[in-house]
């Protein structure tokens, strides 16, 4: 068998497969008359559909990134504060686009703009704020551009209004969204990494802490909320990742790869063994409630996926077959913020689907013809260079 490399192209085909399933499975939810696996299990249920695998596995893989973009930050001469910096200021990225996202769910229409519109102007603004401008701009065309990008979420602030048309309510936090709970998750692990050196022992230990954390709030042992991590179900999802990405490069290419496949494999395994069993004892599964079964379970399947990418991808060297998703691995928050400008537009035009895409076998093809049609608009986007980097 080949030897293993150092860097891994799997981590960014495993992210574009990640992200094109997410788009697919935020689009459809919106179907009628689908298979019940697909979609999200009901909050008071136990039980997992497909899109309860996908956020998971995506905070799995910011843990599994994490290491190598830190390592390579501080190879090339980055020292404690740069990278602590460079942590904050990206988690900041993520936690005001998420309470900008979430608050657009309890958007009210006492507020001045249709809520199409308003998300439209917000992610605009993210783009202006957070774009990857070239190096050649002028840096005033840049100032310029990034400062009406604040500009315009503050106007949008201002004019937000949210809750009961008749005891409308302005912007507040509540469970902060997709990217808030990406942002909180990477500052924390990303911190432990960094403080800890990337040492395994005390990476593995920290992973043990925020597992018993997650046991000790479904189960009735701890009754209070831990300040920032919460229940640890999203913080467990990104340090198992960091902990096998370490696991990875303690193994890999120092003539022990045979042992890998082994402990990585077995690692999956018992995760989701692991998951069932304390099933009937913390909760259930379910996403909603984030119990420890559906922790432990998506970080099995995860692991067991990425293990699968590493011999496909870094081993075999298969990498083409995914090049038409490449952008979700590349520019993956580009991806994400896409479809909120997507949708908006089709609703100022007027647009409706044909109603045999909005239920059935029609509804599926439909969202998936639109993950592939974000990923594919983005990827032209990218030879623009018009992505957004934090």
């Amino acid at each position: 068998m080949n030897q293993l490399p150092k860097r891994l192209h799997s981590i960014d085909v495993f992210r574009a497969i990640t992200m094109l399933l997410m788009i697919f499975v935020n689009d459809v939810s919106g179907v009628k008359n689908i298979p019940a696996w697909i979609e999200h299990v009901g909050g008071k249920e136990d039980g997992l559909g497909f899109a309860d695998t996908v956020f998971p596995a995506f905070l799995f893989i910011v843990g599994l990134s994490i290491p190598f973009a830190i390592r390579n930050r501080m190879t090339k001469g980055d020292v404690f504060l740069n990278v602590a910096f460079y942590i904050l200021t990206r988690s900041v990225a993520l936690l005001v686009m998420g309470f900008f996202h979430v608050n657009s769910e309890e958007y009210s229409t006492a507020a001045l703009l249709p809520r199409y519109l308003w998300v439209l102007a917000i992610t605009i603004a993210f783009f202006l704020i957070w774009l990857d401008y070239p190096p050649t701009l002028a840096k005033t065309k840049k100032y310029i551009l990034t400062g009406t990008g604040i500009l315009l979420l503050i106007v949008m602030a201002m004019l937000y209004k949210g809750g009961d048309a008749s005891a409308p309510e302005g912007m507040k936090p509540s469970w902060w969204g997709i990217l808030g709970i990406i942002g909180w998750s990477y500052l924390v692990c990303a911190f432990v990494f960094l403080i800890t050196k990337g040492k395994l022992s005390l990476l593995a230990m920290v992973l043990v802490v925020f597992i018993l954390i997650n046991i000790a709030s479904h189960s009735g042992l701890l009754r209070f909320r831990v300040w920032v991590i919460g229940d640890a179900s999203s913080v467990t999802l990104v340090m198992a990742g960091i902990v096998i990405s370490g696991i990875y490069g303690k193994l890999a290419g120092k003539g022990r790869d045979k042992y890998l496949w082994t402990i990585l494999t077995a690692a999956g395994i018992m995760m989701i063994i692991a998951g069932l069993a304390i099933r009937p004892y913390a909760d259930g599964i379910s996403k909603i409630r984030a119990t420890p079964a559906w922790v432990f379970i998506c970080s099995g399947i995860s692991i067991l996926v990425f293990v699968s990418l590493i011999w496909l991808i870094d081993v075999k060297g298969k990498q083409s077959w995914f090049a038409a998703i490449r952008p979700g691995g590349t520019s993956t928050l580009t991806c994400y913020l896409i479809p909120y400008l997507l949708y908006s537009i089709f609703t100022l035009v007027h647009f409706h689907y044909p109603a045999f895409l909005n239920e059935g076998i029609g509804g599926i093809i439909r969202s998936f013809a639109i993950a592939f049609f974000v990923i594919w608009l983005v990827g032209i986007m990218e030879r623009y260079r018009l992505r957004l980097k934090i």
